[in-house]
């Protein structure tokens, strides 16, 4: 008989131990994992630079960010941002580069020579002979000339349209540096209503661990009092066990992704700070599709930036074809000549060269078939543009729309769940009930809770997703997040 209850006992408390882990894997695989240092950011084109930053100096004491204030530090330390800066005093040389063909060169080489040369190795061997010379060698000879030379190219198709192209270019890097900017604030935005949402599921995993906590306690206490059996206290103690893990796994969460918000702002490592924001609710005002997409073809820069791509790849093919022309150049140089610098007088010189190319070997014809495809993938980068902001546009209108829904329906939720528990506390306090019942309310509560989380969160994201498919996010932020 005491095998027989031995076996009974062992069999329950495997049950118990078995819906733990069952309800434990349920709770753990209901949040979203945060993003680690690294982790690809959505809208950025997967693991970037918008990741990353150059750290600042580190600040004594906490520091308190709210989503604005980390935003602008983004603006200033993020890599991504850094690295498309740079990209614009590129072309900015290049355009100079490009411009110089077509400006005067002017160059200053004065020199003064003294030589003495051989007659014989110039080529009239024996004429020194036939004059009676000593020596075939003739000299000192003095040489002195300083002039100023200056070298235009009055017509160049080629170059000109090359210029052309650089000057677009630089407007297309300055257009990609705009751009850049709302994706740091995107990033910005992604991270840190991650850890906003990684903070909220620590406040909720203490509350669900106090309310386990005390579920344990009513159950031990009634155990104890011969009301309810053992296996009550068994379920109560791995539902409280559960909560605690689901604390730690919380914390571990919340202190990672803080490292990843550092990573794209920019701060300090071992910089300590705070979150000042939290994530409230903020109706967005309603906006048609059309309207939408018309303001966003409007301002997205790189959707201008794409456009003047599409003016580079095209001045760049006229450039090609300005291999197939004649050019026009000018020398001319003014200055000093003669034997000695006290001798010299005026010396000038003007010179006109029109090049006709009349046979390069096909070279031409590889350099405009070469522009032709750079054109044409341009122009279809630019179509694929246009279209990848439709649809950016209308995704994020539709999670705004639906994440808004979510998040009124998770508000409910909560209440309801909130009163089931109380009403199966109750019910097992006057042991109408089990505890199985109130373990099931009490996930009931957690879940909603967690959903209630992850609608706000991906609410909030959606109105900075669709700030920034608009091409104004650093305003939009300012404008749809108000802090606190």
């Amino acid at each position: 008989m005491e095998f027989i209850d031995e076996c009974r006992r062992s069999f329950v408390l495997a049950g118990v131990l078995l819906f733990g882990a069952a309800t434990s894997l349920a709770q753990t695989g209901t949040p979203s994992g945060p993003s680690t240092p690294g982790q690809a950011i959505p809208g950025t084109g997967g693991v970037s630079p918008f990741a990353s930053s150059v750290p600042a100096k580190l600040v004594p004491g906490v520091l308190s960010l709210s989503l604005q204030e980390a935003i602008d530090r983004g603006l200033k330390q993020n890599l991504g941002l850094l690295l498309s800066h740079a990209d614009i005093g590129a072309a900015r040389g290049e355009r100079w580069e490009a411009l110089s063909v077509l400006l005067p060169h002017v160059t200053a080489s004065p020199y003064a020579a003294e030589s003495k040369v051989n007659i014989d190795e110039l080529g009239f061997a024996g004429l020194a002979s036939a004059f009676h010379l000593p020596s075939p060698s003739v000299g000192p000879f003095s040489y002195f000339d300083a002039r100023a030379n200056v070298t235009e190219k009055l017509f160049d198709w080629k170059s000109i349209n090359s210029t052309r192209a650089a000057s677009q270019s630089l407007r297309a890097a300055s257009y990609t540096f705009k751009d850049a900017r709302d994706l740091v604030v995107l990033a910005v935005g992604y991270t840190y209503l991650q850890a906003i949402a990684d903070g909220a599921r620590i406040e909720t995993a203490e509350a669900q661990v106090q309310t386990a906590q005390a579920i344990y306690d009513q159950a031990t206490d009634q155990v104890n009092a011969g009301t309810s059996p053992d296996i009550d206290g068994l379920r109560a103690k791995v539902e409280f066990q559960t909560r605690q893990q689901q604390l730690i796994q919380a914390k571990n969460n919340f202190a990672i992704q803080k490292l990843t918000v550092a990573r794209v702002i920019g701060l300090a490592p071992g910089q300590e700070f705070e979150f000042a924001d939290k994530s409230p609710y903020q109706p967005f005002e309603d906006i048609t599709v059309e309207e939408a997409l018309k303001r966003a073809y409007a301002s997205r820069s790189d959707y201008q930036a794409a456009m003047n791509d599409v003016r580079a790849a095209e001045f760049s093919r006229k450039a090609a074809l300005g291999g197939y022309l004649p050019s026009l150049s000018v020398d001319a140089d003014y200055g000093l000549g003669g034997s000695h610098p006290s001798t010299a007088t005026t010396v000038a010189d003007v010179r006109g060269t029109l090049t006709i190319p009349i046979f390069q070997g096909g070279s031409v014809h590889g350099d405009v078939l070469q522009a032709d495809a750079r054109l044409e993938q341009s122009r279809e980068r630019l179509e694929n543009l246009r279209a990848q902001i439709d649809s950016d546009v209308r995704a994020a209108l539709l999670n705004l729309q639906s994440s808004a829904a979510l998040v009124s329906v998770a508000q409910s939720n909560i209440d309801l769940a909130e009163q089931t528990l109380t009403q199966s506390r109750d019910r097992f306090s006057a042991g109408v009930t089990d505890t199985v019942e109130v373990v099931q309310s009490q996930e009931a509560v957690a879940s909603a809770h967690e959903q209630y989380i992850s609608s706000l969160y991906d609410y909030n994201y959606a109105k900075i997703s669709l700030v920034r498919a608009f091409g104004t996010a650093e305003a939009g932020v300012k404008e749809y997040f108000k802090g606190k």
